[in-house]
């Protein structure tokens, strides 16, 4: 029996409207969609009117989930793996499950389907240099977080990095600590969804204002 193909399927950030045609007929053309959470993928998918079955693949699963996926892959199922938001294996255990699946089958064939990522989408419109960056994905909550920023100072090239709103201001105030103030942010709010916030400006600029705390961030940092 043939291997199954292994889809990596990118999906909206916030607007729906940003969805590809690809990825819903991919998404209606595979036998089961891998969900970090069943429960947001579904809202996707009733959307589009979509009645793939889904399984629940995430940063928790265990050896035994992923060898379910094997067996199915190696039984000629046809799958497609999706975050809540954005391009699967991005600051996401995505990656973790490509690496394990290819080396158990040396034969998978694994597909992206390419489409919404707040990384790119921040670079686009910062306004800072993107020809070279460094993603860094979350900043710890409290161990290695200076080390975490000091990373960010030390770096050659623009920084990329996501914070929960709970954690905004404090990585604001990290910044200034290891950057001063004089240098250039642009720091993004819900990119794509009806309450997008865009604030540019020097990190003194930013502390100076009035920044909702509610949402997903994305910081993108002009080091030079």
């Amino acid at each position: 029996m043939q291997t199954g193909t292994l889809y990596i399927v990118a999906t909206p950030i916030g607007n729906l409207g940003d969805i590809t045609i690809r990825v819903i007929d991919t998404l209606k053309a595979v036998d089961v969609i891998l969900c970090e959470d069943t429960r947001v993928t579904q809202k996707l998918l009733n959307h589009f009117d979509i009645k793939t079955k889904t399984l629940s693949y995430h940063q928790h699963s265990d050896d035994k989930k992923v060898t379910e996926i094997q067996q199915l892959l190696e039984q000629g199922k046809h799958l497609a793996l999706v975050t809540d938001a954005g391009t699967p294996g991005i600051s996401d255990p995505g990656n973790l499950l490509i690496n394990q699946l290819q080396a158990a089958i040396p034969e998978l064939v694994v597909v992206p389907i390419p489409g919404a990522s707040a990384v790119i989408t921040a670079l686009s419109i910062s306004g800072l240099p993107t020809d070279k960056f460094l993603f860094l994905g979350f900043p710890p909550h409290k161990n290695k977080r200076k080390k975490f920023f000091q990373e960010v100072a030390d770096s050659k090239h623009t920084v990329v990095f996501y914070e929960s709103n709970h954690r905004i201001e404090k990585a604001i105030k990290n910044l200034e600590e290891v950057l001063g103030n004089e240098k250039q942010i642009c720091i993004c709010r819900e990119l794509t969804k009806k309450f997008e916030t865009i604030y540019r400006g020097t990190i003194l600029e930013i502390i100076k204002m009035d920044i909702s705390q509610k949402g997903e961030f994305v910081v993108v940092v002009s080091t030079s």
